[in-house]
């Protein structure tokens, strides 16, 4: 699992989406459930899939009697207990679809004067290979963009609210995230761990982070977990006086968890992965914010997998979206 620029990643452990397999899609198309995101080591807390996966069905509270004894406040008789607040660092991005091959990009170039037979050049023998690759790579470098559109991936997302503000700047995709007006939100929040930077240095265009003081973390995490803790409360208190859910939403921090379906083409993901992952070599550098470049950075992953002539194209060519 690539680490990106800040602090080593981890398999992220969070949700699984339920029912995201999709049915086969023609072309060459896969199925799968992808990877987990890269998470910043510590401040989860503890357990694999399993136990995330448990502790988040308590969460939901999906049965009578399954949530948790006590909660954030008192409640009142009669009413579900309050479930206690799960506070993660790390991401989570499954591929639920994809139709996208370099086969695909081949095609699309050479319609006009091969049809399908361009796709018998990819893997035939290493010569084929190689003209291939040379075709990819010109398309690239002389930024032929249009044949990288005749692909489409959907990736199921699971990451803190002020992620996918960033994510929805990218207006080449199509989204459909969990709504707060339609059901109640859970209370799983973000919150930095100990290898993430804190301290911004320098001006707007030109500044670093660094690593903060152990003082300066643990008052994050203090002050994260208190406040998302106090703003769950205010949300319950509201949800239990009868008020709407999306009035009493607004109340919630943008660290709350949610999750959504992003699709987008090979062109598209390279210009999210252009502006939203910091390499060295990059023809025009980019220094993203880190939780979104977590996401980047699988997303990126399994499109290697997918398109592996388009992807060596991609870097070759300073990472410069065709």
């Amino acid at each position: 699992m690539s680490a990106g620029a800040q602090g080593s990643g981890v398999q992220g452990s969070g949700v699984q989406g339920s029912g995201v397999q999709g049915s086969g899609v023609q072309g060459s198309g896969v199925q799968g459930p992808g990877v987990q995101g890269p998470g910043v080591e510590g401040g989860v807390d503890g357990g694999g899939p399993e136990q995330e996966v448990a502790r988040q069905e308590q969460v939901q509270g999906a049965s009578p009697g399954g949530s948790p004894a006590g909660g954030l406040g008192g409640s009142g008789a009669g009413a579900d207990p309050v479930p206690e607040p799960v506070f993660r660092s790390d991401v989570v991005v499954e591929l639920v679809r994809a139709s996208a091959g370099d086969a695909d990009v081949l095609f699309a170039a050479r319609v006009s004067t091969r049809g399908e037979a361009s796709r018998e050049d990819v893997g035939a023998d290493e010569q084929a290979q190689a003209r291939s690759a040379g075709l990819v790579n010109y398309l690239m470098r002389d930024r032929h963009g249009s044949p990288f559109e005749h692909t489409s991936m959907t990736f199921y997302v699971q990451a803190p609210i002020f992620v996918f503000r960033e994510f929805m700047r990218h207006r080449i995709a199509s989204y459909n995230e969990e709504s707060g007006r339609y059901r109640e939100l859970r209370p799983v929040f973000y919150v930095p761990g100990p290898e993430r930077r804190l301290v911004q240095e320098g001006k707007p265009g030109a500044y670093r982070f660094t690593a903060g003081t152990p003082d300066q973390h643990a008052l994050v995490d203090a002050e994260v977990r208190a406040s998302s803790t106090r703003a769950y409360e205010a949300y319950r208190a509201m949800l239990d006086a009868g008020v709407a859910r999306e009035v009493a939403r607004v109340v919630l921090p943008v660290t709350t968890y949610s999750s959504m379906y992003v699709t987008m083409n090979a062109r598209a993901l390279m210009n999210f992965l252009s502006l939203r992952t910091q390499r060295e070599g990059s023809t025009f550098p980019s220094y993203p914010q880190r939780e979104i470049e977590m996401c980047a950075e699988v997303m990126e992953e399994v499109w290697r997998g997918l398109m592996p002539l388009t992807a060596a194209a991609f870097e070759r060519n300073g990472r410069v979206a065709p």
